[in-house]
Parts: structure tokens; sequence; C-alpha cells
């Protein structure tokens, strides 16, 4: 035992200093979070009174269901699985062809095809509201959308949200492809595979979590969007979960504590992708870091 002790290197400042900023920098992404649940547990009355820096006299839940109820956030919740399901698996399967083709294949426009993608995240989306509002006007859909026009509708911002995001899903997705080793490919071509069976089949699974990881940066984006909401939805029952916490201001009042307890309620999706999908996100920071 004495001697294990001995071998024990001695604990440095540095590492002192980097433990004690790391716990300092936590707690400070952690105070807004912990302040909002402190006042969501506390009622109007008592914070108008007595102010938010002080003892609190009760705590209940009450602000949570008052705003669950007032809000109707269970159709909003509706509204945003409407959009961010069909956005995230259409985003992961048409970024997941583009990156299997610049990846494994190789042409003259390799580099130059995956730039052209990749430069769509660069546009700024206050650029193209005009032109974008003007086209959606313009798009007729009779019998599809409950508007009959692309705009005002979920679909047009599931397809918003599929061009914006695409680029950046097959940048990350071709890097990741081009780790896999080229060996199953051409042997699979030996055995006359075809090039859908070689996406599907075979490049397509391997590729679980790089996809996991961007479903879950994806599920997160487009669920916690309100800018385009605002841009392309004009009727508010429409509105994904986001637009939800303007039910609970009034004309001529606001309970912040009602609005921070709406503001907790709509996190908890998020939260919950977020745990579901730990292992595979933290896993997919460092995807694309290395090539084979």
């Amino acid at each position: 035992m004495s001697t294990l002790a001995l071998r024990r290197k001695p604990v440095r400042p540095a590492r002192i200093l980097l433990h004690t900023f790391l716990i300092v920098t936590s707690l400070a992404w952690l105070a807004p979070l912990l302040w909002a649940l402190f006042a969501a547990l506390r009622p109007y009355a008592e914070t108008s009174e007595k102010g938010y820096v002080s003892w609190p006299d009760k705590l209940s839940l009450d602000n949570f269901t008052n705003a669950f109820q007032q809000s109707d956030m269970l159709h909003y919740f509706g509204n945003t699985l409407l959009i961010a399901v069909p956005a995230v698996l259409l985003t992961l399967l048409l970024s997941s062809m583009v990156a299997f083709y610049v990846s494994r294949f190789d042409f003259r426009l390799n580099l130059a095809l995956l730039l052209v993608f990749t430069a769509g995240n660069l546009l700024p989306q206050q650029v193209i509201i005009t032109p974008l509002y003007r086209l959606y006007l313009l798009i007729d859909l009779p019998g599809v959308t409950a508007s009959g026009k692309l705009y005002d509708s979920a679909l047009g911002l599931v397809l918003i949200h599929v061009a914006f995001q695409s680029g950046f899903c097959a940048f990350v997705l071709s890097n990741y492809m081009r780790s896999l080793p080229h060996e199953l490919t051409e042997a699979a071509l030996v055995d006359g595979a075809s090039v859908w069976r070689l996406y599907w089949q075979i490049t397509l699974p391997l590729c679980k979590p790089a996809m996991a990881a961007l479903a879950t940066l994806l599920s997160i984006w487009i669920y916690n969007d309100f800018f385009w909401a605002i841009v392309l939805i004009s009727t508010g029952e429409n509105m994904p979960i986001t637009s939800a916490l303007n039910n609970l201001s009034g004309q001529y009042f606001t309970d912040p504590n009602l609005v921070a307890a709406g503001a907790l309620l709509t996190a908890i999706p998020t939260l919950i992708v977020y745990f579901a999908l730990q292992r595979q996100f933290v896993s997919g920071l460092t995807l694309g870091a290395n090539k084979g």
C-alpha cells in the first residue's frame, strides 16, 4: 500500500485550475436553467411582492400545469412532430445518397459537387426571405395542403429544413464513408451487386453511428427552429411548438413564471432525444476527423 502511495503522482496546480475552470463554466451554463426552474416553481403573486431574489414560501407545479393547458401545448407538439420527423428522415436519406456518390465513385466534378452542397450552409437564411416567401405564395398545391399553397403548410417547413440541412449532413457523411474500406464495395461489385445494393445494404448499415449522431443534431435544430416558422406560417394553429409560448403572453400582462414553466416544458423532448442517442452523439463529435 505504501509503495502504491509513493508511486502516485502529485496533483499539479494546472490540473486543479483546469477542473476549477470546468466546474465554474458548468455552473455558469446551468445557472439560467436553474433560475428558470426556480421561478417556474413559484407563484407570480409571491415573486411580485418579494422579488425573485428571495426565499420562497411555496413551491408547486401549478405553473407547469397552467402553461401546458393555456398554451394548448399538446396540439403544438403534434405540429412539430409533423415537421421534424419527415424533415430529419428526408435529410438523412438524401444527404446519404449524395455522400455515397461523391465518396465511393471517382469523377472529375466529385469535389466540386460536394462543395456546392456544403456552400448552401454558408448562405445566411435572412438573405432569401423575400424571394422564398414570394415563391411559396406562387406554388399552388390544391388538395395537398390545407392552405392550397406551399405557404402556410407543414410541407413548406419540411422542404426548407431539408434544403438547408442537407449540405452539412452530406459533408459529414461523405467524410465518414471515405473512412470505410473500399474492399467492401469492390468485393460486392465483383459479386454482381448493383449500385443501389451497394448503397442500401452495404454502405448505409455501416454508417449507423454517423446517422444517429446527425439525427440527434437535426432533431434539436429543427425542433428549436423559430425563424422559418414565423416567415412561412401565418395561421397560429399550424405553428410548431416554439410558437406555443406566444399563447402565454397576454396583450396587457405577461406572467414571467408561467412563461418560464412553458419554456422548460418545450425543452423536454430535445433532452429525451439527446439522452436516448447520447452515446452516438458523443462518438459523432469526431466524425470525419480521420480518413482511412
